[in-house]
């Protein structure tokens, strides 16, 4: 064996076998340098150019929110699939099974618990490389559990939305979706609980129209696009140029739709400490309560 055999071909065949697979270089979309997998993954899939936030895939994003990567991820129930029997291009039920092939994932929503900070929660996240992270039937029922998993266990309850809106080959059964939602997080507020809304690039459509801007406290990913109809269609509808940086985090910040604006890379810390000062007014309120009920009594 010589020093060739020993180290070079080693990491050859490691990074083909890894990095290829999985995209060995990627294109920031904001400046057009061309970024290298492995050294994206040790920032979050910022760009180390211009700071850009790239898109992040839906288990990385898991692995940032909770301590130390650890999760315990929540099984779902399964709705009807394709129930409109819908095609265009493609049937539906074709589209599902190529997204879930592509993702690993049953659809664009997981659920899961673990601690953020030392403190319990529940993490309902959606995924936009899963068909827009569309909200459907399977996204509903993913947001109605992450509820009701954080009500019976007396935990916050907090979602990240990455979705383009509902999906359109559900039809109305996805637009349902906007009411079952609202329900969902208004139970979990009726029960004392915290709710927070991270909302990351791009949250728009019926998400944005329901559970992503009713949190008790809004936090967005620095840039990121939020709204209901993209910027693109309000200028053709009302046929005037918007302001600069219109829709994005930052603005919407300045107009009182969104609390808190964050890198992602203080993302995991700003939820904990948002976690953390809500529980502890909870906390502090149920005691207070409790004293004086003592009193009275």
């Amino acid at each position: 064996m010589n020093w060739l055999s020993d180290f070079v071909r080693p990491k050859i065949k490691k990074t083909a076998q890894k990095e290829i697979a999985d995209d060995l270089w990627l294109k920031c979309p904001h400046c057009g340098k061309l970024l290298f997998t492995k050294e994206l993954k040790k920032t979050w899939y910022v760009c180390p150019e211009c700071d850009h936030h790239l898109r992040l895939y839906l288990n990385k994003r898991l692995k940032m929110l909770f301590d130390n990567g650890v999760f315990t991820e929540v099984a779902l129930p399964q709705p009807p699939e394709d129930p409109l029997k819908f095609k265009d291009s493609k049937r539906y039920a074709d589209r599902l099974k190529a997204y879930r092939k592509a993702t690993g994932n049953e659809d664009a929503i997981k659920v899961a618990k673990g601690t953020v900070g030392g403190i319990k929660c529940v993490i309902a996240a959606l995924d936009f490389s899963f068909m827009g992270g569309s909200m459907g039937m399977a996204v509903g029922e993913g947001i109605v559990k992450a509820a009701e998993i954080a009500v019976k266990s007396k935990i916050p309850l907090v979602t990240v939305s990455n979705s383009g809106g509902a999906r359109m080959q559900e039809g109305i059964l996805s637009l349902m979706q906007m009411a079952r939602t609202t329900s969902a997080v208004n139970y979990v507020k009726e029960n004392g609980l915290p709710f927070i809304s991270i909302m990351t690039d791009p949250t728009t459509g019926g998400v944005s129209a329901s559970f992503a801007m009713l949190g008790d406290i809004h936090i967005a990913e620095k840039g990121c696009l939020i709204g209901f109809a993209g910027p693109r269609v309000i200028e053709q509808t009302i046929r005037e140029k918007l302001p600069e940086g219109f829709q994005r985090a930052e603005y919407l910040r300045e107009h009182g739709m969104v609390d808190i604006v964050v890198h992602r890379s203080e993302m995991k810390n700003k939820l904990a400490m948002v976690l953390s000062l809500l529980m502890s007014n909870k906390e502090n309120n149920s005691e207070s309560k409790a004293t004086k009920t003592k009193k009275q009594a």
